[in-house]
């Protein structure tokens, strides 16, 4: 059963229209991720849901009933939920207090306040922080007494925007370990925003994405990185190599598609039929790179020129010109030792089940 439902749901701001016809329903214990770029429409979502706002069009739907217009009732399900924001709010007082104002707005019994705050506080890692002025913690820790602040009061709906925006490694990585440890043993429903995919990948069970205030596409990981609906949501994931060809054959199994004077064998089911004009979709990570062709289980395989080496940490982005272009990523280590540089030959090859097919023209 859905604890949240959102049916024909649109917002405005004045003339602007920030959230388009959405329908989504997102089940009990479910962590659900939106991503989208900056502007998407994703923060206004989430204020929403947590009824600080009313929709300008659309029903939100709580636990199988239709949220009320009564600011009273309102009130009485928001305090079902949490909302944890992206720049963390911390008052002039110590972690301790910061994490207990909320159980003593609450009316809890002043042991049970130390109870679960000090549990909660050992859950965060910040157990040695009681007496400490949260003024004074660092961006990381700052966001972890914020989470505590939330978690603390046993929400059933934890809604998180942005939870990691602006933390080094090791602080995201914190928050990340919590996140995760609440959705396994707490069965607590989450609903985060994050421009982090990485993280959108390692914690949801679902990721929608959010495109100029339209939810485009929902699924699990594998739906939304490997099968993205339209060519948007391709580019917005990091498929980028999105290439425009036509099919020429379709049997077996196999799709042959066009791409200039090229061929690329894709194996997919697919109805598409010969003349069908498609964007045929690679993950630069599906493709392998090496000095010469040497025959593998790979159908598609292409000779080119090193046109542009970017290093990215541990990776390297290869863009190469194929006839067409190709953007691999290898490791640093890989590019190294093929001397990768501009001007290089390669070969490029990829299997046909690393290939994606999307019609063109398709954007909703």
């Amino acid at each position: 059963m859905s604890l949240i439902e959102l049916v024909g749901l649109s917002h405005r701001y004045g003339s602007r229209e920030v959230l388009k016809g959405l329908n989504l329903s997102i089940g009990k214990g479910e962590v659900f991720a939106v991503i989208g770029p900056t502007g998407a429409g994703k923060t206004t979502l989430l204020r929403i849901i947590d009824l600080l706002e009313v929709p300008s069009a659309g029903e939100v739907y709580f636990d199988g009933k239709r949220v009320p217009g009564s600011r009273k009732q309102r009130l009485e399900i928001r305090r079902r939920m949490s909302f944890v924001h992206q720049k963390p709010q911390v008052f002039n007082l110590s972690v301790y207090d910061n994490v207990a104002c909320g159980l003593r707005w609450r009316g809890e019994e002043k042991h049970r306040i130390a109870e679960k705050v000090d549990l909660i506080l050992k859950m965060v890692g910040l157990e040695g922080y009681k007496n400490r002025n949260a003024r004074t913690l660092s961006g990381g820790e700052a966001q972890r007494v914020a989470l505590a602040r939330s978690l603390v009061l046993e929400p059933e709906v934890l809604l998180l925007d942005e939870p990691t925006a602006n933390l080094d490694p090791v602080s995201s990585a914190k928050i990340e370990q919590v996140i995760s440890y609440v959705a396994r043993q707490h069965n607590t429903t989450m609903i985060m925003s994050t421009h982090d995919m990485s993280q959108g990948r390692q914690l949801a069970d679902r990721i929608g994405v959010l495109i100029d205030g339209r939810l485009v596409q929902t699924g699990n990981a594998d739906d939304i990185f490997y099968s993205p609906k339209n060519e948007e949501v391709a580019n917005f994931v990091g498929v980028e190599n999105v290439l425009e060809g036509v099919i020429i054959t379709n049997s077996d199994g196999i799709v042959t598609v066009k791409i200039g004077p090229h061929r690329i064998g894709i194996q997919a089911v697919s109805n598409y039929p010969a003349g069908k004009e498609v964007y045929a979709c690679i993950r630069p990570e599906d493709i392998t790179l090496a000095p010469i062709f040497h025959r593998s289980s790979a159908r598609n395989y292409f000779q080119g020129k090193v046109t542009r080496v970017t290093t990215l940490g541990p990776l390297s982005r290869v863009e190469i010109d194929c006839g067409f272009r190709l953007v691999a990523l290898v490791t640093k280590i890989s590019a190294e030792e093929l001397n990768l540089q501009e001007g290089k030959e390669v070969c490029a090859t990829f299997k046909a089940t690393g290939v994606h097919i999307i019609e063109r023209g398709v954007n909703q």
